[in-house]
């Protein structure tokens, strides 16, 4: 039994070894994301419906065709008095039955322009459901590309925070052996180990972060093993600094999704407004059909009676008043106005945002061209203190700020380089071009 749970436990470490080198491009994570998501499989099923209406016979333009028998029948006494003889006469149980079928067709010809219309309103609302499963897929992109680098970031910090910890590792070492020597005292001695049990604290924190960045990325691909390992194929975060306001903004007003679907929107609201004012026409409906119907007598000269044949005729009116289109015409006039205001609000809004992202984004560029030169000096600095230190030149306070400077210059590049992509991945989500990271 031990050498079987021995075995599994290889297995699974060996399934976990290949998961971790086996490297995730981002690219790779957004295609078994868009297969798997849950919320994009929900609304491909969505436009999926909206597919399946836009037919002619939803709108109204096909015939009806109805196949239709019965059977009744009446059980009757009667008494008659013939009135030359006063004589009185009864009937009992007197049973008649009628058998019917029939075959009819129910054709509406013209509906003052409704049935068109609706059939225009559906192929629209068509567009429209491919339009929501569009916007479903980039906010999708933009939120794995987002977690994606999340990732990257917070491993890159692990990294870093490992790095600080053998820093302070190799400090207390020293410390430890000259404190024993007797070069350092006691407080030196504590203060190294003070530092080094923060930096740990400070690696196993990062730690918990990474996990939670992996499995928040899993679940977006839908990997049912959401704490699997991961190993991406990113190690650092490479910012786009060459996109272009004018190009932004332009592609955001030809090919921004959510302007499409206000354009959409105020489609249908025209085509509701026409379908109002269609009722101000007359509507024309054929009817035809054929019938059998057989009638059993019990009583009667004829005991049985059979009729079967064509029928039809043609209906032609107008609805002269109703009391609601004066009302509907006006609230439907309402809705294209507020659809056109609801359009001119996102536009204005869309620029705002394509606006305020262009400035962090700009302004994170700098920062980010400064951060790199920081870090060089940090790193510089850093350098110096620790021969100075190992001389006895420089205290360990002095050292320490020395190793944490360092420490923050690489933690501000690696914020300012997450903040720049998160800018990055933002206008290109406006702009419609977030599906560039599937190329």
């Amino acid at each position: 039994m031990k050498r079987i749970i021995i075995v599994m436990c290889i297995c699974l470490a060996g399934i976990t070894e290949i998961y971790a080198q086996y490297p995730y491009t981002l690219k790779k994570c957004l295609e078994e994301g868009l297969a798997n998501n849950y919320s994009i499989r929900i609304t491909r099923n969505e436009e999926q419906v909206s597919h399946n209406n836009a037919t002619l016979a939803n709108a109204g333009y096909l015939p009806t065709l109805d196949l239709s028998a019965g059977y009744s029948g009446s059980l009757d006494n009667t008494d008659s008095k013939n009135r030359s003889t006063g004589t009185t006469t009864g009937e009992r149980n007197i049973y008649d039955q009628t058998l019917q079928a029939g075959l009819d067709v129910n054709w509406t010809l013209f509906d003052g322009f409704n049935i068109s219309t609706t059939y225009k309103q559906l192929k629209e609302l068509e567009r429209l459901g491919e339009t929501n499963t569009r916007i479903t897929l980039e906010d999708f992109i933009a939120g794995l590309t987002a977690e994606y680098y999340n990732y990257v970031q917070q491993e890159i910090r692990l990294k870093n925070f490992l790095y600080a910890v053998s820093l302070s590792k190799e400090r207390l070492r020293i410390v430890e052996e000259r404190y024993h020597i007797g070069n350092f005292s006691r407080l030196d001695y504590q203060q190294a180990k003070v530092d080094f049990n923060a930096d740990s604290a400070q690696y196993m924190k990062q730690q918990e972060l990474v996990v939670t960045s992996r499995i928040n990325l899993n679940e977006l691909m839908a990997v049912q093993e959401v704490n699997r390992p991961l190993r991406l194929n990113d190690s650092i975060i490479i910012v786009n600094d060459a996109l272009n306001y004018d190009e932004l903004w332009s592609a955001t007003l030809s090919t921004n999704a959510g302007l499409l679907r206000a354009d959409q929107n105020t489609t249908i609201a025209q085509l509701d407004y026409r379908k109002v004012l269609s009722r101000n026409y007359p509507y024309v409906k054929l009817k035809a059909g054929y019938g059998y119907t057989l009638n059993k007598y019990e009583t009667n000269a004829t005991s049985r009676r059979s009729n079967w044949g064509l029928n039809g005729g043609i209906t032609i009116g107008i609805n002269l008043w109703d009391g609601n289109r004066r009302r509907e015409k006006r609230n439907a006039s309402l809705a294209i106005r507020n659809s056109q205001l609801e359009r001119e609000q996102l536009e204005l809004g869309l620029k705002a945002d394509l606006s305020n992202l262009w400035q962090a984004y700009r302004n994170n560029l700098r920062l980010l061209n400064l951060e790199r030169q920081n870090l060089v000096a940090a790193r510089e600095n850093h350098e110096i203190a620790k021969e100075r230190y190992l001389l006895g030149d420089l205290s360990g306070i002095e050292m320490r700020e020395a190793q944490k400077s360092l420490l923050d210059a690489e933690e501000r590049i690696l914020s300012a380089e997450y903040d720049t992509k998160i800018c990055e991945i933002s206008l290109l989500q406006i702009s419609g071009k977030i599906t560039k990271y599937l190329e």
